[in-house]
Formats: C-alpha cells, sequence, structure tokens
C-alpha cells in the first residue's frame, strides 16, 4: 500500500508540474503568438502606455520563455515580487497572480470565495451520491418495474433540465411562494441556521442534476455485475441476498461512482458558477463571471489553476480509495 501511495503522490506531482506548464500556455504563451498584448490584457484596455510598459515589466514578458515559466512557477510556492514602471510589488506565496486593476494578489481572494463553494460542493455531493446511488440500485435491484421506470424518468428529467431553470423554479415555489426557505445567503460565522437555511435550495437544486447522472450510472453498472459469475457463486454458497449485494455487488459498483466523483467534485470546487449565479452565492463560480464581465485576467487564471489543482486532489484521493476497495489495483 504504501509504495501504491508513493507512486500516486509521484504522478500527482508532475501532473502538477503538467498542470502550471498548461496554465501558463494558455494565459501567455497562446496569446502571445496569436499577437495579442498581454500586458494590455492584464491591465485593461483603457490603460495608458505607461502602465502597461510598467505591467509588461513587472511580468517580465520580454525574458526568456523559461525565466517567465520558472519566475510564475516559482511564485506558487515561495511568492513573487514584480518590479517594473518605478513600482515594487509584492505577492505573498502561495501567489496565484496579482490584479492591477484592483492592485491586489489574487490568493486573498479567493480564498475569501473559497469556503462557499466548498460548502456547496460537499454538501450537494453527499446528497447525490445518497438518493443517486440509492435510486440506482433499486431501479437495478427492480428491473422493469413501476418503480425503476418512475426512477429514471426523473433521472433523464434531472439530467435534461438546466441548473438555472430548476434552481429559478425551486426558489419561486420554496422561497418567494411558501416562504419555507430563505433565498439569502448568510455566512456561517454569522448564524449557522442562516446559513443551512440559504444552503439547502442550492444543494438540492444542484443535487439534483447530479443524482440523476449517477443514478443511470448505478443502475447500468449494478445490471452488469449481477450477471457476472461471481454473483451466481455467491448466491449458490446460500448467501443471504443482503450479502451479495451489500458485500460483493457493491464494491464492484463503487468503481466508476468514484470515479466520476473525483471529476465531478474537483470540477465544482472550482466553482459552480451557475449555481452560484443563480442562487448569488458569493463563491469561486461567481467571482470568475463577474472576471469575465470585467475582463479581469487574473482572477480567471487565479481559479483556473485552483480548479486543475481541486480535480488533481480529488483525483488522488479516489486513486487511494481504489485500493481500498480493490486490493488488485494496488498491483497497477
Amino acid at each position: 500500500m504504501l509504495a501504491y501511495l508513493i507512486r500516486r503522490l509521484l504522478a500527482a506531482a508532475v501532473m502538477l508540474v503538467v498542470i502550471v506548464m498548461v496554465v501558463f500556455s494558455i494565459f501567455f504563451l497562446v496569446p502571445k503568438w496569436a499577437g495579442v498584448d498581454i500586458a494590455a490584457s492584464f491591465v485593461g484596455k483603457q490603460a495608458d502606455p505607461a502602465a502597461v510598459e510598467g505591467v509588461r515589466q513587472k511580468l517580465g514578458l520580454g525574458d526568456p520563455i523559461y525565466v517567465q515559466v520558472w519566475e510564475f512557477f516559482k511564485g506558487l510556492f515561495a511568492g513573487r515580487t514584480y518590479v517594473g514602471g518605478g513600482d515594487v510589488t509584492h505577492c505573498s506565496a502561495p501567489c496565484f497572480g496579482y490584479s492591477f486593476r484592483s492592485e491586489q494578489a489574487i490568493w486573498p481572494v479567493l480564498t475569501d470565495r473559497f469556503p462557499v463553494t466548498l460548502s456547496l460542493a460537499l454538501g450537494a455531493a453527499v446528497l447525490w451520491l445518497l438518493f443517486g446511488v440509492a435510486a440506482g440500485v433499486l431501479s437495478a435491484l427492480k428491473r422493469g418495474t413501476l418503480w425503476d421506470r418512475g426512477a429514471m424518468l426523473v433521472a433523464l428529467a434531472g439530467v435534461s433540465l438546466p441548473i438555472y431553470f430548476t434552481g429559478l423554479l425551486s426558489l419561486a415555489i420554496f422561497s418567494y411562494g411558501l416562504g419555507w426557505l430563505d433565498a439569502q445567503y448568510v455566512p456561517v460565522g454569522d448564524s449557522f441556521a442562516g446559513w443551512l437555511g440559504g444552503m439547502i435550495l442550492p444543494w438540492i437544486t444542484l443535487a439534483f442534476l447530479y443524482a440523476a447522472m449517477y443514478a443511470r450510472i448505478t443502475r447500468a453498472t449494478m445490471l452488469e455485475i449481477l450477471g457476472e459469475d461471481y454473483i451466481r457463486t455467491a448466491r449458490a454458497k446460500g448467501l443471504r441476498e443482503q450479502t451479495v449485494i451489500g458485500k460483493h455487488a457493491m464494491r464492484s459498483t463503487m468503481t466508476p461512482i468514484l470515479t466520476m466523483l473525483g471529476m465531478d467534485l474537483g470540477a465544482l470546487i472550482g466553482g459552480a458558477i451557475l449555481t452560484e449565479s443563480t442562487f448569488n452565492l458569493p463563491g469561486l463560480g461567481r467571482e470568475v463571471l463577474n472576471a469575465i464581465k470585467t475582463q479581469d485576467l487574473p482572477v480567471i487564471l487565479g481559479v483556473t489553476l485552483i480548479t486543475s489543482i481541486a480535480v488533481l486532489i480529488a483525483n488522488l484521493v479516489v486513486d487511494v480509495l481504489y485500493a481500498v476497495i480493490d486490493p488488485r489495483v494496488r498491483l497497477a
């Protein structure tokens, strides 16, 4: 197990370097090859030439590419000092960039918004795992019944309906119509009850979309596994049906579910843009949407890095869980 974990950590470290290189290329190399003035993109179209030249010096855009990559990578772990235009700006580690428009480092902005997005993603993940997997398993066990058809019909609706439709519909019914839940977000430090009341609808709305996908995947996987030889052998040995399903079938079913969970949860931690915009949650998704509207490129860069690293960490955790569920994975 230790050797497997070390291999996965080394692979994650290599992938982190690749992620940084790709993000750097997207935001610095590709625009340069396309003839875009990168400094002007960072400082804004209305900036005077002196300000643009100052940002160009601070970003070191005139340095060789390998120097720019090294400064960008080093800033994530040791911080970075921007010097140019007669001004010195220090960005403390981890430096995910610096907004020359708002004159502030990106990392404090991300950490201020991150708890909201994290609570949204984790709360919704718990709901969609509980209800999605349970619905998929029951549909597989009751294949062809009214429950199976009804559950898959609801799952189809969940996959098909966009989040901004179900979100606005839930707000219109349960918040503005019936008045059961508050639509206003309240920080958890101000009032836990107020925070919980403001997060229930976003959790349910986001979980409805993902639970539908998980139910369909769980049903298809469970039906395939129930036809395997080892399941028939377990039943022939006289094991109880609960043991056959819970200990043998579910163990194999969890593998694709964990794969999906690693990707979905990692991506949501980087910001659920539609959900946060619909429910006016001050998370990473709404922050990056505002950055796109104002063309604040460093914020977009920082959220891109956060999303990529979150997916990397989530998949690392999934790899470890693979080894726990199926010991044969440790030999890979």
